[in-house]
């Protein structure tokens, strides 16, 4: 029997425990062992909960408990959850997280203390819901030499996106839409600025490159600025805009960025509608394969926790490599990109921009005022060039760089 214990039993902690509740056979089976729930941290009582008695407010008394063996921390936040899984850890308990934050900003030192201390520290739960990836990429496909990965790693902004491109509706309304929903926190700027799909990007670039890539050093873009205007103009060369986490190796670095991208209709990544995600991952032998699920939810995100409880019992008296490093990535320069861009001007400047960009395709669509508007499609070029051209230009209402790869 291996016991553990729950931090945080929000959303996704009481989903942990309804997944051991729900799945008792065949956790056994893939864990070579019963696991049951010792203790919950949590501030709260939880009155009628089938866990109610596991419930202490004290993590110490979860520290001291040498029958808990691995502590499963679904807090999120920086604090003080830092604190609790480096305890733990040094303490000898393995940790298992959903928290995306955290192993942004700390995960090669909680690495390298689990190490140390011959436990685990794993995190599938922190990027693409229960999505296997990071199994994936640290299992299946460690023979391969991952060149990219690009993915719709936020379920909120890829809801938005689908409402406004389907129904026409104004970003406003949408968000109000999906906070009504629940899809959206009442304070959304993680995910419609970029920064959750930031975080998930740069855990995805440091297991691919064996490394760390900081995350507040990946230029990150939201959604804010996308209008139904946009998402016409998109429509008329036969394309979609997601919002997408996307690296990929060049030889001056690892080229990594959030923002949105114009799509091909044909790319599998222009049909994820609504909440879900999806991540395509491309190997030097493999090609591209895209792995798709729920990106977000309690059973879906506590079932890859329990996975890495799973994984770690199995292996218990050992530490499960992870290819997290503290050696920082070399990350190409801002502004080295090579691609397309999607340019929207008013109608009125349509041949100033034809002329800027030669060569560039023109759509007509109307703007959010009924007004004439240009939707230009760019040939190839740095993006440090496109945007020294876009400075000389009147009338911009907006630009979208295009994913061609």
């Amino acid at each position: 029997m291996t016991s553990i214990a729950i931090l945080g039993y929000g959303t996704v902690g009481s989903g942990v425990a309804h997944v051991l509740d729900e799945n008792t056979g065949e956790v056994r089976a893939s864990a070579h062992d019963d696991v049951r729930v010792k203790a919950i941290l949590d501030l709260r009582e939880f009155p009628g909960d089938p866990h109610e008695k596991q419930v202490t407010h004290d993590f110490q008394t979860i520290l001291d408990d040498p029958e808990i063996r691995v502590v499963c921390e679904t807090m999120g936040g920086v604090n003080p959850a830092y604190e609790f899984t480096k305890k733990a850890l040094q303490a000898g308990k393995s940790v298992c997280t959903s928290n995306k934050e955290l192993v942004a900003k700390h995960g090669p030192e909680l690495v390298r203390i689990a190490r140390e201390n011959r436990v685990s520290y794993l995190f599938e739960a922190s990027v693409g819901g229960g999505i296997p990836i990071l199994r994936t990429l640290e299992g299946a496909l460690k023979s391969e030499r991952i060149t990219g990965i690009t993915g719709i790693l936020n379920g909120t902004t890829n809801y938005i996106l689908t409402r406004m491109d389907q129904e026409g509706a104004s970003f406003e309304d949408v968000l109000r839409q999906a906070q009504e929903l629940g899809y959206a926190e009442r304070d959304p700027s993680a995910d419609i600025e970029g920064h959750d799909a930031c975080r998930k990007i740069a855990i995805l670039g440091s297991l691919m490159m064996g490394g760390y890539v900081d995350s507040e050093s990946v230029p990150t873009e939201g959604i804010t600025r996308i209008s139904t205007a946009d998402l016409s103009g998109a429509r008329e060369f036969g394309m979609a805009i997601k919002l997408l986490g996307h690296c990929r190796c060049t030889d001056k670095g690892l080229d990594i960025s959030v923002a949105p991208y114009l799509i091909g209709r044909e790319n599998p990544l222009a049909s994820v509608n609504g909440v879900f995600n999806a991540i395509a991952v491309d190997g030097n032998m493999l090609g591209t394969s895209m792995y798709y699920g729920q990106g977000a939810g309690r059973d879906a995100t506590a079932s890859a926790v329990v996975a890495d409880v799973c994984e770690i019992v199995r292996n218990a008296g050992s530490t499960v490599p992870v290819s997290m490093s503290a050696d920082a990535v070399e990350l190409a320069p801002a502004g080295d990109g090579f691609r397309r861009y999607f340019l929207r001007v008013d109608g009125s400047h349509a041949q100033e921009a034809q002329a800027a960009f030669e060569g560039s395709t023109c759509k007509t669509v109307k703007g959010a005022d009924g007004a004439e508007e240009a939707c230009l499609l760019t040939g190839k070029l740095r993006e440090s060039a496109f945007t020294g051209q876009l400075e000389s230009l009147s009338g911009v209402r907006n630009w979208i760089r295009v994913l061609d790869e």
